[in-house]
């Protein structure tokens, strides 16, 4: 297990700049009038969410740090006990999650220096208080690279005692047909951290067993549809050629032999082309990018007509978007919300109330619901 630091300050209290939601923007949707309300603002690059209760929301900042935001009131408290992460470039601390499978533990990402090399990590901590105890470290990723991009870290659960997460190329290409790496894959492990018997690669000679589906170059979400027993996911393409995937056990996702996207420093096609035999096709591509940041699959019932879609958070194109299904899967229809708050925004998820929940690289907190009658 990594070495964690322990920090002296115990549940030091920040005054958050608003003690009371306000409404900050609102606009019309294909599917009605909505509004946006601030919750808290002056974070740092509020990376991941997950709500401990229906008033309370932990939150990572990317720099290595985690709150709690009572969204009643706007107060944000500092969580203590957490590991010497490695911030800087995209790494740092990333996702945050739960499970009823798994009650009390909250399972993180984040990125630890190994020899020298930031490394993707999956852990594990309960919640005492405003601090985090019985850390575990669940899978040290073999994924270090020279560089300081294409981390992955989204975290999801399939209700069947497994737990996803993601971790991109690290920068370099070749590692997302390298099996002997964790980079640039989509890896799948027990709650507890163990490798499960009927993972894809297990016995293959120089592959990592924990391995679910590889090809990927940076994921940035996963969303678990358990009505259909369907995992999606989101990645990051070069310059055009961000994609939504639906993730397979085994599956290859082509990078970076196949793309939809174009080199950084020129018009040239990347990889071999777009489609191949063997080799999974997306489900949705962007061009140009959007830089998604997260994926949500909404079920809740304050947006019924938005049961059953994916929304993911834009990065470069600052917005919110959301892509209808159909039945069969397949990418019908997209909406772009939000573009006129010009908000890089970074995690989506869904409230125990069933609205919209909104973290921005610009500190802030946010919630989408339907507009009230003014």
């Amino acid at each position: 297990m990594l070495r964690r630091s322990i920090s002296l300050a115990l549940g030091l209290v920040f005054a958050a700049q608003f003690a009371q939601a306000e409404i900050v923007h609102r606009e019309s949707t294909e599917s009605g009038a909505v509004e946006v309300e601030q919750l808290a603002s002056g974070l740092g690059v509020a990376w991941g969410m997950e709500f401990l209760d229906e008033n309370r929301l932990m939150i990572t900042e990317r720099e290595g740090r985690v709150k709690l935001l009572n969204i009643d009131t706007g107060e944000l408290t500092e969580v203590t006990g957490l590991p010497e992460v490695r911030s800087g470039g995209q790494g740092g601390l990333l996702d945050l999650a739960s499970t009823p499978e798994a009650p009390g533990w909250y399972y993180l990402t984040w990125v630890a220096s190994v020899e020298n090399r930031g490394v993707t990590v999956l852990s594990r901590a309960r919640l005492d208080g405003t601090e985090l105890t019985d850390w575990q470290d669940l899978l040290i990723t073999r994924s270090g690279t020279g560089t300081s991009r294409h981390f992955g870290g989204r975290i999801a659960f399939d209700g069947k005692g497994h737990v996803y997460f993601s971790t991109g190329d690290r920068g370099e290409r070749p590692n997302g047909q390298n099996l002997q790496t964790h980079a640039g894959t989509i890896m799948r492990l027990t709650l507890g951290g163990q490798i499960p018997s009927d993972n894809p690669f297990i016995g293959k000679a120089g592959a990592q067993p924990e391995i679910w589906s590889y090809g990927h170059r940076n994921p940035q979400g996963l969303a678990y549809d358990a009505e259909h027993d369907l995992l999606w996911e989101n990645e990051h393409g070069p310059r055009g050629g961000d994609e939504i995937n639906l993730i397979k056990s085994g599956a290859n996702y082509g990078w970076p032999t196949l793309s939809h996207g174009k080199e950084y420093w020129g018009p040239i096609d990347v990889g071999e082309g777009e489609e191949a035999p063997g080799m999974e096709s997306p489900v949705k591509v962007y061009i140009p990018s959007i830089a998604p940041g997260s994926l949500m699959f909404y079920t809740g019932a304050a947006f019924p007509e938005w049961r059953g879609n994916l929304f993911s958070g834009a990065l470069a194109l600052t917005h919110l978007n959301r892509v209808e299904l159909d039945a069969s899967g397949e990418a019908v229809a997209e909406e772009r919300l939000l573009d006129e708050m010009n908000e890089r925004i970074r995690d989506v998820e869904q409230g125990p109330d069933g609205l919209i929940y909104l973290s921005t690289d610009s500190g802030r907190i946010l919630r989408l619901q339907p507009a009230s009658a003014e």
